[in-house]
């Protein structure tokens, strides 16, 4: 039984939802605030956690920015109607997906189990009709999907699920255009929509995380109006 962490100052939505979830065979952990969150799941960690953005205390940026440090378990945020600034900003900090109030509680466990079922996929290692279990190195770069592991240079970089499949869809193929949508197939899966700023933030926190470990990471290129691709560095040689 996968546990999910819901957290939100409203209490109509952590009953509301908590019930909807339970009914669909997940354990429930609510907290109404971000501080009594945080102190919980620093010491329990579920599968995935909910976060609401605007929280009394401590607000879900701040939680997801402190969980981080620990964990890259999967995040949706719950965010306001029109609050693109709160959208961006969650994703840059590392939140897999976010879901717009009102919002639909079929499309909120749609997502979750979207979610869930990736990173199932990568704890096991388990085998995928593409391949996607194979061990890629590309130069510097070394992705083993079985153990959920990144580095460069030899250098451990530490990525969420969705920085990870990201990562390797454009690795995988160097030198290849891939546009948003794909890009969104490959992370989320086929008939899951996402918005193509969603990608755009990935990609940035992709690059911050790598040029946190060598400054002159540029392998991730951006083809403007097109989409990204990694570059081929056998092409650049020649």
């Amino acid at each position: 039984m996968s546990k999910i962490a819901l957290v939100d100052d409203d209490r109509n939505i952590l009953t509301s939802v908590s019930m909807a979830l339970e009914e669909e065979g997940y354990e429930v952990l609510t907290y109404s605030d971000g501080s009594e969150a945080l102190h919980a799941l620093t010491k329990e960690e579920p599968d995935l956690a909910v976060l609401d953005i605007k929280m009394p205390r401590m607000d879900g940026l701040e939680l997801l920015t402190h969980l981080r440090k620990k964990t890259q378990m999967p995040v949706i945020f719950l965010t306001s109607k029109d609050d693109e600034v709160d959208e961006l900003t969650g994703l840059r900090l590392g939140a897999d997906d976010y879901i717009k109030k009102p919002f639909s509680q079929r499309l909120l466990i749609e997502r979750i189990r979207t979610l869930l079922r990736r990173a199932e996929i990568m704890r096991a290692g388990g085998v995928r009709p593409n391949g996607s279990d194979d061990v890629v190195q590309r130069g510097d770069l070394v992705l083993d999907p079985s153990r959920h592991m990144c580095s460069w240079k030899g250098l451990h970089v530490n990525l969420t699920v969705t920085e990870f499949l990201l990562i390797q869809a454009l690795a995988k193929h160097p030198g290849h255009v891939k546009n948003r949508d794909q890009l969104i197939d490959a992370a989320y899966g086929e008939h899951i929509y996402v918005d193509d700023r969603t990608i755009d933030s990935h990609i940035k926190r992709l690059r911050k995380k790598f040029r946190e470990t060598d400054d002159e990471f540029k392998e991730i290129e951006t083809l403007y109006g097109v989409g990204y691709r990694y570059r081929d560095t056998a092409t650049v040689a020649g």
